[in-house]
């Protein structure tokens, strides 16, 4: 396959998952996207893959997430699913001449598609050597109007001011110093916690409030470190990782015929996160896929949902949190089973008292 087949081909499948205007499309035909993985990256089968390596070009133009940096067999660092840069990309309304602070600079390649578009970028990373990849990548791309900085996110990029904030990595909350980085009118695109997942919003507001949100698509993220994810009392619980739950019997046989597919069921679990603050997902004995899990204080039992709406619990109390699962379904159905994209979230300053970030706390459909 010749590379300009191979791009055209990278571009068709990105749009099979994400809506493209000509210009954001023209980026990702363009951008060279094996310059910003110069030094290889582990696929979803945990296999490592480098330059000059069999099927190395086919993957990298692959719509698919590729981890860069592995610490303990646990990804610390990637670059993003295409699809899901575009979809973020396109909620930023990116105009030639904006002004963008970029959160999370991973490989440098999402600053690039910005910067094709016409954007300036500031991209902050915590971690010294992602940044210097990133600005080493971007050099070797021949990409101009990026700057790397080696930094604490939380803090932004202080003494510059922005049109666009753009987030690229799981964060419980918002930075007030983004906003009051942000000019009137912008917007903030963030992956937020929620559930056990990283819903993106688009949000905007000032540092010292009001801040709204509105839904833009699922999506799971690598979480940031520091005060970015500091508990707040509208915090879900963590995932549940396999081998914490105990084994987990049927309560309520299936519910839809068919099973919800991938977007349904995800409309599904954000809103049991909005109802319920023991949502998460969890790794259920059994199970090929992580779940949907209304996990108890003890993390041992519950209720999880399952795509085709059945109900499995257990651990101490399993019938009160069955029946809470069942009242999730019940409440979804009476409201028409709204996607997540239907919801508008009014956010509330909270986390810790020197390092307070903007958080979900009230929603309405």
């Amino acid at each position: 396959m010749t590379d300009t087949d191979r791009r055209a081909a990278y571009v068709e499948e990105i749009r099979r998952g994400a809506p493209l205007s000509d210009e954001l499309a023209r980026a990702f035909a363009t951008v060279p996207r094996e310059a910003f993985v110069g030094r290889g990256f582990q696929d979803r089968h945990g296999r490592w893959t480098k330059p000059g390596d069999p099927g190395f070009l086919d993957a990298v133009y692959r719509d698919d997430v590729l981890v860069t940096k592995v610490d303990h067999r646990v990804p610390i660092s990637s670059s993003s699913q295409p699809s899901l840069m575009a979809i973020m990309i396109e909620a930023l309304e990116v105009e030639p001449g904006m002004r963008v602070l970029e959160i999370g600079a991973g490989t440098g390649y999402n600053a690039a598609l910005l910067a094709t578009l016409g954007a300036s970028v500031i991209s902050v990373d915590v971690q010294a050597d992602v940044a210097a990849r990133a600005a080493s990548a971007l050099t070797e791309a021949g990409i101009t109007g990026v700057r790397v900085d080696h930094g604490d996110g939380y803090a932004g990029a202080p003494g510059h001011r922005f049109d666009r904030v753009i987030v690229t990595v799981g964060v419980g909350g918002l930075s007030p110093r983004w906003l009051s980085q942000l000019d009137p009118g912008g917007v903030a695109v963030v992956p937020v916690e929620h559930a056990g997942t990283h819903p993106v919003l688009a949000v905007r507001g000032t540092a010292d409030g009001p801040v709204t949100a509105s839904v833009v698509c699922p999506s799971g993220f690598m979480s940031a470190s520091g005060p970015l994810t500091a508990a707040h009392q509208f915090a879900h619980p963590a995932p549940a990782a396999p081998g914490e739950l105990a084994a987990l019997r049927e309560e309520k046989g299936p519910r839809f015929d068919p099973p919800l597919g991938a977007l349904g069921y995800r409309d599904l679990w954000y809103a049991a996160g909005v109802w319920h603050r023991r949502a998460t997902h969890a790794a259920i004995p059994g199970v090929d896929q992580n779940c949907l899990m209304l996990l108890d204080e003890d993390r041992t039992g519950g209720a999880a949902i399952l795509p085709d709406g059945a109900i499995l619990s257990g651990g101490a109390e399993p019938e009160r949190w069955a029946n809470d699962a069942l009242d999730i379904l019940k409440r979804w159905d009476a409201a028409g089973r709204p996607p997540m994209r239907a919801w508008q979230v009014t956010l509330a300053l909270n986390g810790l008292p020197d390092a307070p970030i903007w958080v979900p706390a009230n929603w309405s459909l």
